[in-house]
């Protein structure tokens, strides 16, 4: 068995999976195959992209690949795993991507001892700076865990959680890129509409949000507190929190945690 990969899906998630892959030397673009369902621009985009070679025959596409990544969407993991299931064996591991999907499904769908991996990267992951949740099915061993971890470690950071609280972390990480894109979006078009340029707006909120994750990241500190030593009293700082917490702002990012977590729940449900 050889050191390849092949890719089932290549829609967002399965292309910043693969640039961040290919950017961290973790495999050669020679050792990588990709297919999807039907969409074939989106193989031509990969293989103009990132040089990566792309089939249709889903069972050459899987032939002597050490590792199977999934990244479909939940409504369509039914087809892509009856799509492969027959030219799979137990020395090779899977590892799906596709959000609220259990392993147990997974391996009920498949009919076979395959060992199989959940993960839950974001698309971070393009530049190297995904935070992954990593969870092992029933038939993955100790050393598959390791190999799933190794892998998105190099797409930023991998941490193993228990199976249960995926669809936490599919709220929080899978989705949270999204959430910090939204509230950028509406600072920057505020600093617009008070008369600042879009670029300036653009490039000083960039820097914001990027000082304040390596902030958190490296501070030691919690985010309460380094709130709390950036918010004089009667300041600016305070005037703007005081206006988001008049508009609930706290249990709005709350109930939107806890919506995204109750829809992954409903899509696992629906398979």
């Amino acid at each position: 068995m050889s050191e390849k990969m092949a890719f089932i899906g290549a829609g967002s998630m399965a292309e910043s999976i693969l640039s961040g892959i290919l950017a961290s030397e973790f495999l050669p673009k020679e050792n990588i195959m990709v297919t999807n369902k039907s969409d074939f621009e989106r193989l031509e985009h990969l293989e103009r992209q990132y040089h990566i070679p792309y089939v249709e025959d889903k069972r050459e596409a899987v032939a002597d690949a050490r590792t199977v990544l999934l990244a479909v969407k939940p409504y369509d993991i039914k087809a892509a795993v009856a799509s492969i299931r027959d030219h799979l064996d137990s020395d090779q591991l899977l590892i799906s991507v596709a959000a609220g999907v259990s392993t147990d499904t997974i391996s009920q769908l498949l009919g076979r001892d395959i060992p199989v991996i959940r993960a839950m990267p974001n698309t971070s992951a393009a530049a190297g700076e995904s935070a992954t949740a990593v969870t092992k099915g029933k038939y993955a061993t100790g050393d598959h865990l390791r190999t799933a971890l190794h892998l998105f470690s190099t797409i930023g950071t991998a941490t193993e959680v228990a199976e249960e609280d995926m669809h936490t972390v599919t709220a929080i990480a899978g989705s949270g890129p999204a959430y910090v894109y939204y509230l950028v979006e509406a600072m920057e078009e505020a600093a617009i509409q008070a008369g600042l340029g879009k670029q300036t707006a653009h490039e000083l909120l960039v820097q914001t949000i990027a000082g304040a994750g390596e902030m958190l990241k490296s501070s030691g500190q919690d985010p309460a507190e380094l709130r709390k030593n950036i918010t004089s009293p009667g300041g600016t700082t305070q005037a703007g929190l005081e206006a988001l917490d008049k508009g609930n702002f706290q249990e709005a990012v709350m109930s939107c945690v806890e919506t995204a977590r109750e829809r992954s729940i409903e899509l696992g449900k629906k398979l």
